[in-house]
C-alpha cells in the first residue's frame, strides 16, 4: 500500500524555541529540530503506551484498555504509530476523545507503516500530531526507529509496556526511559506466553507492576498527578470457578490445548460434554470469545 500526502497544518519547532518541549531538549543528543505535522501545542507531557507490533489479542486488549483510560483522565497519550500495541493505544486516545502524539522513525511524508495512513490522518484531524526529528519527506531507516524512541521517552512522564517478547525494540524505550528518570511500568503476562517474556524480564528487573486498574490509577496520580477514583464494585460472574473458564481468562488456548486440559480435569469420558458446557457459559456471559487466530480467551474489549 503506498503513502498518501497527510493533510494538517506543519510547523517546524527548533530546539530553544518558545514552543520546544522542554523534555525532549534534556534527552541524550536533543533533536536540533522537530517537524509537527498537526497540533504542536499537545506535545506535553503524558503516558507512551508501547508493546509488540506482532502482538496477540491479550496485548491488543491491554493496550486498548489502559490507553483508553487514561485517555479518558485528559491523559496525552504517546507512541510510535507501529502495527499492534501502538497503533490500539493512538486508537484507544481517539476514541475517547484525547490528542495523541506519534513519534516516526522517518519523516512524516514517508510515515511508517504506509497502512497506517488512515489512523495518523485521523491523529491529526483530532488534534494530535505526528512528529519526527527528520524533514519532512526523509525515507524511514532502520536506525531512525531506535533513535526515535528515546524521544517518546523523554516526552512521556512515565512509559507503559504492554507486551514484549524477547528480543524487543521495546527495551530501548524503557532504557531511555530510565536514562531519562522516568517510571518504567508494566503489564505482566502468562510465564508460558513467548509475547510476555519481554515484559516479565522488565518485572524481574524492578518494572512497576500494573495488575489492574487500580494499580495503574495510582501509577497515573504517582506520575502524572492524576487523581484516582474510586473503585467500582466488583461485578460477580457466575461459573468463573470452572477451571477451563479461569484456564481461558489467563491466556488464549487452542482447541486442542482445551481438549487436552478438559481431559486432564475431567477424564476423557467428560471431557468434550464439560468443554462444551464452559465454552457456552462463558462466551455466553461474555467472559470468552474466538480469537481471530483460531484460539479461545478473554473478550478483547
Amino acid at each position: 500500500m503506498g503513502r498518501r500526502r497527510l493533510d494538517g497544518p506543519r510547523v517546524m519547532v527548533s530546539l530553544g524555541d518558545r514552543g520546544f518541549p522542554p523534555s525532549l531538549g534534556a534527552v541524550p543528543a536533543p533533536p536540533r529540530q522537530l517537524y509537527v505535522l498537526g497540533n504542536p501545542d499537545c506535545l506535553v507531557p503524558g503516558l507512551a503506551v508501547i508493546g509488540a507490533r506482532k502482538a496477540t489479542p491479550y496485548g491488543l486488549s491491554c493496550a486498548r484498555h489502559f490507553a483508553g483510560v487514561a485517555a479518558g483522565k485528559g491523559v496525552c497519550i504517546i507512541s510510535g504509530g507501529a502495527r499492534g500495541c501502538d497503533g490500539e493505544a493512538h486508537r484507544a486516545a481517539l476514541a475517547a476523545g484525547a490528542p495523541t502524539v506519534v513519534f516516526l522513525g522517518g519523516g512524516c511524508d514517508s510515515y511508517y507503516p504506509a497502512c497506517h495512513g488512515r489512523l495518523f490522518q485521523e491523529v491529526v484531524d483530532g488534534g494530535g500530531a505526528l512528529v519526527s526529528e527528520y524533514p519532512w519527506d526523509t525515507p524511514p531507516l532502520p536506525y531512525m526507529f531506535r533513535e526515535r524512541n528515546r524521544l517518546i521517552a523523554g516526552l512521556a512522564q512515565a512509559v507503559l509496556i504492554v507486551e514484549a517478547g524477547l528480543p524487543s525494540g521495546t527495551f530501548s524505550t524503557a532504557d531511555d526511559a530510565l536514562n531519562c528518570g522516568k517510571e518504567v511500568l508494566v503489564v505482566p503476562g502468562a510465564i508460558t506466553s513467548a509475547a510476555s517474556r519481554g515484559s516479565n524480564r522488565l518485572l524481574y528487573q524492578g518494572a512497576v507492576p500494573i495488575v489492574d486498574d487500580e494499580s495503574f490509577e495510582a501509577a497515573l496520580f504517582d506520575h502524572l498527578g492524576v487523581l484516582q477514583q474510586d473503585p467500582l464494585p466488583a461485578k460477580e460472574v457466575a461459573g468463573t470457578d470452572e477451571p477451563l473458564l479461569q484456564a481461558l481468562l489467563a491466556q488464549p488456548l487452542t482447541m486442542e490445548e482445551l481438549s487436552e486440559l478438559a481431559a486432564r480435569i475431567y477424564g476423557p469420558s467428560r471431557a468434550r460434554s464439560r468443554l462444551n458446557q464452559a465454552l457456552f457459559q462463558g462466551e455466553g456471559s461474555r467472559l470468552i470469545e474466538r480469537h481471530a487466530d483460531g484460539r479461545w480467551g478473554p473478550v478483547v474489549a
